[in-house]
Parts: structure tokens; sequence; C-alpha cells
């Protein structure tokens, strides 16, 4: 497995794998929605949890495109519906919300034929493709095998979710990767909600929630590493709703993304910029003072005390528990001797008056 790296370190030398740059709209990048930490959505069909999200977040089928056809878009009669996406602050998940309309369900076919939601998330945007066919280049994959290629990345660095809408006496999705546990709890979950059979018309819901890794390996969490999610960053994320109208058949008459470019399924430098928001103003308190902190020696008992406040403050006062003070906003401090310690930060300014106290999380030997 080793020297199946190394080959595969050498193709991306060599200019096998493509740059992140090439992703779509980094200068105006689509939306992910933060919620609230105390108004996390509940994965369970209902889609009222999103009634907060603006609808300047929402993404509708109109702006799905046919493979590298910018002009050609869904039929609204025959498939309309939108996505929204949402993360929250502290936790590496990406929440997401898929309502559709579709004039003909398919979804009685226990196989790979089903109407389907295909997501592919690049949690730091590192580029590159995800899929043994598209990374292995013409030499290599002459003294590379297909499988060794498989359980070597595929779906490590970037992660391909072929969601079945609806699943039905069927798994949720199909992990394209070597490390399926990525789409079962804790890493994943999901929930639906429909009243149509297959082959009728009718409004589908899906909720779900994936973890976005920076690499997934086929070994297993062990050695897996979640994509750190914070305000402002630059993902990857696309997604393709395959459109099958006729169950007897081994083609789809629909397959629309969001970029145009039919290979976005394996390639994450083919997927469209999007940015982690910050709260939207009514969620934001106007006078909230936090506060966190690291040891930065405790040997010496030297803790770095950095202020988080949120609001317009002109003055700091810090109780460190131990019979001293400062008024820096972010003050080093060394503790004379060991314990636990009731720390607290009071704020103020203009707009009035806030403090917040951790207690004994500064504890010290």
């Amino acid at each position: 497995m080793k020297s199946v790296r190394c080959l595969l370190a050498l193709a991306g030398l060599a200019g096998l794998a493509s740059p992140a740059l090439a992703l779509e709209r980094l200068d105006a990048p689509l939306k992910v929605f933060q919620f609230p930490a105390d108004q996390i959505p509940r994965i369970d069909g209902n889609a009222d949890d999103w009634a907060m999200v603006p609808d300047s977040y929402a993404i509708g089928t109109d702006q799905l495109r046919a493979d590298n056809n910018a002009d050609r878009h869904p039929d609204p009669q025959s498939l309309k519906g939108t996505v929204k996406v949402g993360w929250v602050k502290g936790l590496n998940r990406l929440y997401f919300l898929y309502q559709a309309y579709d004039n003909y369900w398919d979804f009685g076919v226990p196989s790979l034929h089903n109407d389907t939601f295909e997501l592919i998330v690049d949690g730091d945007a590192s580029g590159g493709p995800l899929i043994a066919e598209d990374r292995v280049g013409s030499e290599i994959s002459k003294i590379l095998p297909r499988w060794d290629a498989w359980f070597a990345f595929q779906g490590t660095q970037a992660q391909n979710y072929h969601i079945f809408t609806p699943h039905e006496n069927k798994d949720w999705c199909m992990a394209w990767s070597a490390g399926q546990w990525v789409k079962e709890l804790p890493y994943a979950n999901h929930a639906q909600s429909y009243n149509f059979r297959p082959g009728e018309a009718g409004n589908y819901t899906l909720e779900f929630w994936i973890t976005p890794f920076d690499y997934a390996g086929a070994e297993g969490p062990p050695r897996a590493v979640e994509s750190k999610l914070f305000e402002n960053k630059i993902i990857g994320l696309a997604w393709v709703v395959i459109d099958y109208d006729n169950a007897s058949s081994t083609s789809n008459n629909g397959f629309w993304n969001l970029t145009g470019n039919h290979t976005v399924y394996g390639n994450a430098s083919q997927l469209v910029a999007f940015k982690l928001m910050p709260l939207e103003p009514q969620f934001v308190k106007k006078l909230d003072a936090r506060w966190s902190f690291k040891i930065v020696d405790m040997d010496r008992r030297l803790v770095a005390f950095k202020d988080e406040s949120v609001g317009n403050f002109t003055s700091w006062k810090w109780d460190f528990g131990d019979q001293t003070t400062s008024t820096e906003q972010n003050p080093i401090h060394a503790f004379k001797n060991p314990g636990n310690y009731v720390v607290t930060l009071y704020v103020d300014g203009p707009d009035g008056p806030s403090h917040f106290t951790r207690v004994w999380d500064v504890t010290l030997k």
C-alpha cells in the first residue's frame, strides 16, 4: 500500500492532478448558511428548521446545467427544486436540504438506477481527481492495478455521495469511495419525506449532514482527518441531479449539474467555490463577552488569554481568580501556584457592559 501511495504522489508531482484554483466562482462564491448553535436543524425530513435560512442561500434547479451546455436547464414542468447548505461553528459538518418536485419518481429498481442527488465535497479545496479512473495516468496505469488505486485513494481527499432519492429498501447512498464508513453515524445522518410511489409525480424532501474529510482512507476512521470548518473558509462543493423516467431503461433522461462539467463527479478541481458565512446579523448578540485561553507553558503556569467578545467595547478587565487582575485586552498571565481557577472577563463600552466566567477551565499543576 505504501508503494502505491508513493507512485500516486509522483503522479501528482508530474502534473496528473489539477490545481484547486480551477474552482468555479472564486470571485463570487456561493454561500453556506451558519446556523446558530442553539438552532441546529433536526434531521427528521421536516424542513421547518430551515425556515430561518434566507432565500438568497437557495440554489434552484434552474441553475443546474446539462453537460457542457450552459444554456440547457431542467424543464420545471418535469423537475424543479432547491438546495440549501448550512454549517454550525464548532462542528465539522455540512447540512443539506434538498426539496424537489418530479413528474416521475424512479426508485423501484434495486440497483444504481434511481433518481439521484449526487454530492461532491472537497473540504480543504485541495482539488484534483478523487476516483481511480481519473487519477491514474496512462503511464502509471500500466504498472498500477485499478483496484490498488481504488483502495489507495478513491474518495480519500474529496468525497462523493451518490444519494438515492428516494431511497426505499436500499442504503441511503453509495459513497463512491474505498471508505464506506463516511456515510454512517457518527460521520453522517439523513432523513427523507415523500408520499408517492415509483412512477408517480410528487414532492420530495431530503435532509442530511455529512462530515468532509481532508483524508478518509479505506483503513477507516483511526487515520482519518476531518476538514476543519471556520468562518469565511472557501470549500469546493457541487452536486448532480440524475433524473430517470423509465424503470426499464438503463440510461437516464437528465444529468443536471452545478458546473456543466460531466466529470465533476470525479474531479474536485471542477467544483464550485462555496463560502462558510458568518451568522446573519439577526442572530448575533449585540453584547456578548467571550474569551478563550491557551496554556503556553505548564511548568511555568503561563497562560495566554484571548478576548473574543462581540460588541463595541473599549475597556477590559480580567480577574484571574488568584487575586490579580489585568486591563489588557489579550493578556499573558503567570500563575504562582497550582490550582483550579475561576477566571472572569469584564468588558464595557458605549453600548454597555458584559462579562463572562469560566469555572475551573484553567487548571494548572
